[in-house]
């Protein structure tokens, strides 16, 4: 596998501003009105969606890890799937590892991990957290639910959150040099991840 290198992504271009613009009280979307018209029709033709059952924001994203974990599980393949997730991160886990040995900060790790990747918060809608730790509202129940009424998956999120969920993040947190507590599943169907100081 190559050496990660530094990452240059430059944020989305930004919007040459006329200087009277410096001096109005914008939205910070000035520029971006077809990608926020786009995003808020997404967000409305999702939640007006009930054929089945009333869809949530995160349902393309949960029914695509569900399509691949179920598959994973039914070819024997669950343990494999996890080890190339992992590999798959290691580039940019890695970076974060360097940030991390940079400046001394740990929680650098669970910014990482939760706060700068929209892949977790595009998942888990309701992330919160600072300091070290952060908590979510587990994302599968929801869809399982529904789709296990006509034989689409024999998943459970217990099963998912041992199999697939905590290996993944002691992977990642392994590979940036930290230690970490994965929660299991509690009662308020809440799952936090704590950093070992």
């Amino acid at each position: 596998m190559a050496e990660s290198a530094v990452a240059d992504v430059p944020p989305h271009m930004k919007k040459k501003n006329k200087v009277v613009d410096s001096y109005k009280t914008n939205s910070g979307f000035e520029g971006y009105e077809k990608e926020l018209g786009q995003s808020i029709n997404v967000v409305l033709k999702m939640l007006s969606n009930h054929a089945g059952y009333s869809h949530e924001l995160n349902d393309p994203l949960v029914k695509a890890h569900l399509l691949a974990i179920q598959f994973a599980k039914n070819n024997a393949m669950l343990e494999d799937y996890v080890r190339h997730d992992i590999d798959t991160m290691t580039p940019i886990n890695k970076r974060m590892r360097q940030i991390i040995e940079k400046t001394g900060e740990k929680e650098i790790a669970l910014v990482g991990l939760f706060d700068r990747t929209a892949c977790h918060y595009g998942l888990a809608l309701d992330s919160e957290g600072d300091g070290y730790s952060r908590s979510w509202s587990e994302p599968f129940n929801h869809v399982l639910t529904a789709a296990k009424k006509i034989g689409q998956f024999d998943l459970t999120p217990e099963e998912i959150h041992e199999t697939w969920t905590k290996p993944r993040l002691h992977g990642y947190a392994k590979a940036m040099g930290v230690e970490i507590r994965v929660s299991d599943i509690g009662e308020d169907r809440k799952i936090t991840v704590e950093l070992v100081a």
